[in-house]
């Protein structure tokens, strides 16, 4: 039987403290550059250690009873660098500098020359991630725009043509990810909504050519933030009713922390809705019944109980 309403993790989900030291984590901004520091495994046994949270995290999900599971980003040190930082074009070594979501300074890769997608990076988590579900699974990968934030340009000197390359990367990445296996594959690109003006540029136009002869189901996923590092959100996207104008066919949003006006949606008719209702900033678990009269508009919202530490993708 179809579910009416498929529910399924964003893309993370916690790492166990025996994988990664998560004190150290909660301590810097989310790394944009490698940071093998963060594992606790010897690196001769990080792939195996890895594979082994990567099945706790799925048996989580079953048991939660999730219709579409994911890999939890097991390997990932967030989100983003895992592939960020497998491409070429990238120095790795030497990392640059950009001022991040929260306003601080961040390292990021710093980008020397153009930048081209070596070898599939996320295939094998897939594969795994198939071999050991029964269910529909999805994976994540960072967006281009998101990307191109994210880096200290020192070759293009030109912001949209960056993303258009990181794009090419990604497009390459995704098919892939489908070939492996991927029943839906997500494009992480929060920082769409962090700089609405440069998105409005050129991000639909770069999302676009990520997706380019893509025929499987494809997600773009935006929010306000990591829930522990940003406490106080808008309560509107700056960015999102131009996504209506874009080749994904799933829209992925955070709702719940910022108490979203769920009227937004209006702008978005052709997409499907991926509602994001746990409130990760309340670890006291609460379930919302019904809906105040106040605000009916308004989407509801479903905090159990949650992670005190951040997840890696946000």
């Amino acid at each position: 039987m179809k579910t009416l309403l498929p529910t399924t993790l964003v893309g993370s989900y916690p790492q166990p403290d025996w994988l990664i030291d998560r004190g150290k984590l909660l301590k810097q901004m989310p790394p944009r550059v490698r940071a093998r520091d963060l594992w606790r495994v010897d690196p001769q046994r990080l792939e195996a250690a890895q594979d082994d949270a990567t099945l706790i995290a799925i048996r989580d999900q079953e048991r939660a009873g999730l219709d579409i599971v994911t890999d939890g980003e097991m390997r990932r040190e967030s989100y983003s660098n895992r592939f960020a930082t497998a491409l070429d074009g990238v120095d790795i070594d030497n990392p640059g500098t950009t001022i991040g979501r929260s306003g601080n300074v961040t390292q990021v890769p710093r980008v020397v020359g153009p930048i081209r997608r070596r070898h599939p990076v996320e295939a094998r988590d897939v594969s795994f991630l198939r071999a050991n579900t029964d269910r529909m699974i999805k994976m994540t990968v960072p967006g281009p725009f998101t990307m191109a934030q994210q880096a200290q340009d020192e070759f293009y000197r030109d912001e949209r043509a960056l993303a258009l390359d990181y794009a090419v990367a990604v497009n390459a990445e995704i098919k892939d990810l489908f070939a492996a296996g991927a029943d839906i594959v997500q494009v992480d690109e929060p920082w769409m909504q962090a700089r609405p003006e440069k998105a409005r540029a050129y991000g639909v136009e770069a999302l676009d050519r990520a997706l380019d002869g893509v025929a499987g189901t494809t997600a773009v996923h935006l929010c306000f933030g990591y829930a522990a590092m940003v406490r106080e959100k808008p309560p509107g996207y700056s960015f999102l009713p131009e996504l209506e104008r874009s080749a994904a066919r799933q829209i992925s949003i955070e709702t719940a922390q910022p108490n979203l006006d769920c009227a937004v949606l209006k702008d978005l008719p052709s997409k499907t809705i991926m509602l994001g209702v746990i409130d990760l900033s309340d670890e006291t678990p609460r379930r919302r019944r019904s809906l105040p009269r106040a605000s009916a508009a308004r989407c509801p919202t479903w905090r159990p109980s949650a992670s005190s530490s951040p997840p890696t993708a946000a």
